[in-house]
C-alpha cells in the first residue's frame, strides 16, 4: 500500500484518541489519528511522525497521522491499512497456507460477526480475521495494547466457524520490521489471550507477518514466529 502527499512532523500531544497536535513545517496542526488504541509507548512528545495530507480540502483536519519513529524503527500505526495489506498479500500468494485462492471477498458476515476476508480455493473455504499490531517491547510484538471485547468475540466466532467446517485463520500484521516473535499481551487482556489459546487448540491457524514500512509505503513482509 502506498500513501500520497506524506510529510514529516513532530508529535506534541494527543487531546483525545482521535486527534493529535503535530508540528508540521513549523506550524502546530490538529491532525486525525488513524488508530484509536492507546499507543502510549509511541506517541511521546517530541517524537518524529509521518502524516498524510487529506485529499478532501473541506475536512476539519488537514492531515492524518499514520506512522511513528521509535528509535531507528519506523512503525506504521494506521489501523485502516492491515486488511488491505493482507488482502493484497493473499492475492499475490504471499501468505502461507492461503496460496492459490480462487475467490476472495472482504467484510463477510458469519452469524453475529463480520470477518475481514472470506477465501475459497479448490479444496477449502474459510475466513481470515486480521489484527494490526503496533505494540513492541524488547523486540517482541504484542496484541492488544488495550482490552478488546470485540476482538475476543471475533476469536470465539472463528472457533465456531471452524467447528462448522470452515477453515479459520487469525492473522496478525505486525506493522514494523525486525521483531523476534509475536505473542498475545496476556497482562493487558487475559481474556483475549485465553480465547486465542483456545482457538489454536481447536485448530484455528494463528499466523503473524511483519511489514516493510517506509515513509510512504507498507507492504507484507515475512512470517514471524508465534508463541501462543
Amino acid at each position: 500500500m502506498q500513501y500520497a502527499n506524506v510529510k514529516k512532523g513532530i508529535f506534541l500531544r494527543r487531546p483525545n484518541r482521535f486527534i493529535a497536535i503535530v508540528n508540521i513545517d513549523g506550524r502546530n496542526e490538529m491532525v486525525h489519528v488513524r488508530n484509536t488504541g492507546r499507543c502510549m509507548e509511541l506517541l511521546i512528545p517530541g517524537t518524529p511522525v509521518i502524516v498524510v495530507k487529506a485529499e478532501n480540502p473541506n475536512r476539519k483536519t488537514k492531515f492524518s497521522l499514520v506512522a511513528v519513529n521509535k528509535g531507528e524503527r519506523l512503525i506504521n500505526i494506521d489501523s485502516t491499512i492491515p486488511n488491505d495489506v493482507i488482502y493484497e498479500g493473499i492475492q499475490a500468494d504471499k501468505v502461507k497456507d492461503l496460496e492459490n485462492t480462487t475467490e476472495l471477498k472482504r467484510e463477510v458476515s458469519y452469524k453475529n460477526s463480520r470477518f475481514d476476508i472470506f477465501f475459497e480455493s479448490r479444496h477449502a473455504c474459510g475466513f481470515v480475521e486480521v489484527k494490526g499490531v503496533t505494540l513492541e517491547k524488547d523486540n517482541i510484538a504484542l496484541f492488544p495494547d488495550a482490552p478488546t471485547v470485540r476482538g475476543t468475540k471475533h476469536v470465539y466466532e472463528m472457533i465456531d466457524a471452524f467447528y462448522a467446517g470452515y477453515r479459520g485463520y487469525i492473522l496478525f500484521l505486525i506493522q514494523m520490521k525486525d521483531v523476534r516473535y509475536f505473542t498475545p499481551n496476556r497482562e493487558m487482556d487475559p481474556l483475549f489471550s485465553k480465547a486465542l489459546t483456545e482457538a489454536k487448540e481447536a485448530g484455528v491457524k494463528i499466523l503473524a507477518y511483519d511489514s516493510l514500512v517506509t515513509e510512504n509505503t507498507i507492504i507484507l513482509g515475512d512470517p514471524v514466529e508465534t508463541k501462543i
